[in-house]
């Protein structure tokens, strides 16, 4: 079974067709969406509206959750805070009763699925070091767990008491051995941070027992008009361009 995982996609619906597109062409089973279907971009609805068509499962996000109003902003920096409140004007009705009907977590044939961290999904926390790392992999039975959040994709092996980062760059296979532990980030399809702007997402074959990241270019320009068209921050147009 393959599946495609996507994520963080932020109202991106040119980068969300372009991730599209291509996942059509792997020969992938199904999609998992890990959720950050909104916040940031101009295009909520229509992102909502493929995830909720495309997707077998969807687990909801931060930002899906202030869209809604379901957790307070005052986190947020002012950039997203700002586009929390746009999204929240900007959502219909059938965008709303969808985000509202997600679940925090998921388990799917043995994978754990969750947007930010498996021990404490309603608390969004990041997993950006080994000792989180670490923390993480024992609140799970699952031998593997797929998030995003951080949109930095990476690929965390636990051998015994051992952590370590694997590569994860685009199109290269990460094996998945029997007898060890992982946490796939699997980055961000509409506003990736870790300075490549290319859209990205992963697939899980289980039968190969391999995980791959994909990333693409897409028409980041467009992207950029719609956002300062919109009145939003034009910081959150500029930062596409720059991965961060």
């Amino acid at each position: 079974m393959r599946t495609a995982f996507i994520s963080d996609i932020h109202a991106n619906l040119d980068a969300l067709e372009m991730v599209l597109a291509d996942i059509a062409k792997q020969e992938t089973d199904r999609i998992v969406c890990l959720g950050d279907i909104v916040g940031y971009g101009p295009d909520p609805n229509p992102c909502v509206a493929r995830v909720r068509d495309v997707c077998e499962v969807t687990v909801v996000g931060n930002h899906d959750y202030a869209a809604l109003g379901r957790i307070d902003t005052l986190g947020f920096n002012e950039y997203a805070r700002a586009a929390a409140e746009w999204t929240t004007s900007a959502l219909d009705k059938d965008s709303i009763a969808f985000l509202n009907s997600l679940p925090l977590k998921k388990v799917l044939d043995g994978m754990h699925l969750v947007h930010a961290s498996p021990m404490d999904p309603e608390r969004w926390t990041y997993i950006l070091s080994y000792q989180e790392a670490k923390r993480q992999l024992g609140a799970f039975p699952e031998q593997i767990c797929f998030v995003g959040h951080s949109h930095l994709p990476i690929v965390v092996e636990e051998e015994g008491e051992e952590i370590r980062a694997l590569p994860f760059s685009s199109d290269v296979p990460v094996r998945i051995h029997r007898d060890r532990r992982y946490l796939v980030n699997v980055g961000s399809v509409g506003q990736p941070r870790d300075r490549d702007p290319r859209c990205g997402y992963a697939w899980y074959d289980s039968e190969a027992r391999a995980v791959m990241m994909r990333r693409l270019e897409y028409p980041i320009a467009n992207v950029q008009k719609k956002i300062v068209d919109a009145g939003l921050p034009p910081f959150l147009a500029q930062r596409l361009a720059d991965g961060v």
